[in-house]
């Protein structure tokens, strides 16, 4: 890995908490949300950032949901394949633009706050969860095992859903949080959206956390991690783009990580961290994801992973890599969207 592919972490804000982070992302947006094709509203107090569902939004918008996701210790951005040097011996023929992500902090940032850990289903809204709000919250069973509860004074959380979220919902959250309405901001978008396809692209890292974790890893391990993944050029409607969302990763997801510790364990446990150790591997998401009646949890764990995991040792100084990026089923995927 070239040191000089991975931002300084000076470049990360210095917050207290990933709510303090996430308002900190979000200041330029609460300015100027027409800039960025988004809406300001209220539901019973809660501020509602309209970034994808009756707004258009924009994919620069994405990045600042990206960052709001990660509590502000991750950076997110817009590049071309050119830019990473470490792509051309992987997918040397990418010809998508890349939403990459970096954290000096990928536990916190990924697992505590940007990991989709929980579904909304009130009636007859349904929304993917994020952000800080869920280290808030705390209930996840992820919780027990990664620590970092918050008690915030205000949170902000991401809803991956095709409609707005009704009083309800905004109660529910205050509730579960210990706040109050006005104390919560919630960013919507849908993922056909262009802010939330990048959004969701903007998992590659977390995938691969996630995924470490699932296999036992000890995650206070990993010193940093940087990940990539393609952008496809439009999306119609909502079953497509949640197919190419998440083909960007399982097919064409390339995560780094610096880690310490023995390598015999990375050995041990690379091959298992990556799409391809799922019987699921090789076969477009929409098609999976329909087989499976449209729910996530109803396919196999091991599928959610970045499709090449790489792993530097900072301490022996070995190098590993694992997983290979499937551009047939990408190019499959994204040529459904156009």
């Amino acid at each position: 890995m070239h040191n000089t592919e991975i931002p300084p972490s000076s470049s990360l804000p210095a917050v207290k908490s990933l709510s303090d982070g996430a308002a900190i992302c979000l200041e330029g947006l609460l300015e100027s949300p027409e800039k960025h094709l988004a809406a300001i509203l209220d539901c019973s107090g809660t501020r509602i950032l309209d970034c994808g569902v009756e707004a258009q939004g924009t994919t620069e918008l994405g990045v600042i949901m990206a960052d709001v996701a990660m509590g502000g210790r991750g950076k997110t951005d817009l590049i071309s394949n050119e830019k990473l040097i470490f792509l051309s011996d992987i997918w040397p023929q990418c010809s998508w633009p890349l939403v990459q992500v970096h954290s000096n902090d990928p536990v916190s940032a990924c697992l505590a706050s940007q990991y989709a850990g929980w579904q909304i289903d009130h009636k007859n809204f349904k929304a993917m969860a994020s952000g800080p709000i869920r280290a808030a919250i705390g209930k996840e069973n992820i919780f027990e095992t990664i620590g970092r509860r918050e008690q915030p004074q205000d949170t902000v959380g991401l809803l991956e859903t095709d409609r707005l979220p009704p009083e309800a919902v905004c109660h529910e959250l205050a509730a579960l949080a210990g706040l109050s309405t006005r104390d919560i901001t919630l960013l919507v978008a849908a993922t056909k959206s262009p802010a939330g396809m990048v959004q969701v692209i903007a998992r590659s890292l977390e995938t691969a956390i996630h995924q470490l974790h699932e296999c036992g890893f000890d995650l206070e391990r990993i010193v940093r991690g940087t990940g990539v993944a393609p952008l496809p050029s439009t999306f119609r409607e909502s079953l497509v783009a949640i197919g190419c969302a998440n083909d960007a990763i399982l097919y064409g997801g390339v995560v780094r990580l610096d880690v310490i510790g023995d390598d015999a364990s990375l050995e041990a446990i690379g091959p298992r961290a990556v799409s391809s150790h799922s019987n699921l591997h090789g076969e477009l998401f929409s098609d999976l994801f329909r087989q499976a009646n449209h729910d996530f949890y109803a396919l196999d764990p091991a599928l959610f992973a970045p499709a090449v995991l790489e792993i530097r040792n900072l301490e022996s100084g070995h190098h590993y890599r694992f997983g290979v990026v499937s551009a047939d089923i990408i190019e499959k995927s994204f040529s459904a969207a156009d």
